[in-house]
């Protein structure tokens, strides 16, 4: 009776002890509720009705998982470049040389809404390079280029990238090319705070989203070309934003996503569909003096 007993002792523990490790591969790290007490009290004194923003769909978050504020945050719509956050986390994910020299080719010309790039074919840069300049000048021959060389190419890309989206719990989200160029890249507010999550979690990523500028020297015996950041908020000393990125097609609209400082508190700011190129900028600045008032 004695060892049936110790054994069932034994099985109790073990059953808990995996329970626990279950929760290390969630999207989300879990907080201490009474953390998460005190970070609610900091926003306690926060009145949505006072803040009039122009975006079609908002989620602002704090890390604990507060909500501060949302608008249709759980209806997915199209992201356009914000997709590139993805597609380099992918791509650090798979752990290739960031030293690869990789030339731009014929196949990573914009077919769907035919835009332009200062990348002409047989520009060669490193993929540290090309993944620099996807995330800071939102750069799609570089997106694109970073998808065609992954192993088994673009398609085997995007299934990793949709794999990913998966692991992350992102469920209201579908990626189907790697620049964010298509209306059937989408995903809702609430999926894209997982992912803003996520790719602060890559030092390359933060890094890359929040540099001003960049010279690169694609063509041997010429110059260098200079790209600078899509988001002009960095610019602005008021803000301490540690990671960030923009997007647009017709479909999306103007969206920006942002992890910043505010209250000394890291938030997690998204917003989509807005109409005007500066709307995003001008929503983000309204919801920094909603929360600094």
């Amino acid at each position: 009776m004695k060892n049936l007993v110790l054994f069932i002792l034994i099985l109790s523990s073990s059953a808990l002890y995996a329970g626990k490790n279950s929760t290390q591969h969630t999207a989300q790290p879990q907080e201490n509720p009474a953390t998460e007490a005190i970070d609610r009290e900091i926003w306690t004194h926060l009145d949505t009705r006072k803040l009039k923003l122009r975006s079609a769909s908002v989620l602002i978050i704090d890390k604990a998982g507060n909500e501060l504020y949302s608008k249709k945050s759980q209806q997915p719509r199209p992201i356009g470049s914000i997709t590139k956050l993805m597609t380099v986390m992918v791509i650090l994910d798979a752990k290739l040389s960031l030293d690869e020299k990789i030339p731009i080719t014929k196949q990573d010309r914009d077919l769907i809404k035919l835009t332009g790039s200062r990348l002409k074919y047989g520009a060669t840069l490193s993929r540290g390079d090309l993944l620099n300049l996807a995330l800071m000048a939102s750069e799609n021959r570089a997106a694109s280029a970073l998808a065609r060389t992954y192993p088994g190419g673009t398609e085997a890309f995007i299934k990793a990238m949709n794999t990913k989206a998966q692991a992350l719990g992102m469920t209201q989200s579908q990626f189907t090319d790697p620049a964010g160029l298509e209306a059937d890249n989408v995903a809702s507010p609430h999926d894209l705070a997982l992912m803003v999550s996520a790719a602060s979690r890559y030092p390359e990523i933060e890094a890359a989203t929040t540099r001003l500028k960049m010279d690169v020297h694609p063509y041997p015996k010429k110059g260098a070309l200079t790209f600078g950041n899509t988001n002009r908020l960095l610019k602005n000393r008021a803000w301490n934003i540690s990671l960030s990125k923009t997007g647009y097609i017709n479909e999306a609209g103007r969206c920006l996503v942002m992890q910043a400082e505010m209250k000394g508190k890291e938030l997690i700011i998204v917003l989509l569909n807005s109409f005007g190129k500066l709307t995003p900028f001008g929503d983000a600045n309204r919801i920094r003096k909603w929360i600094d008032s």
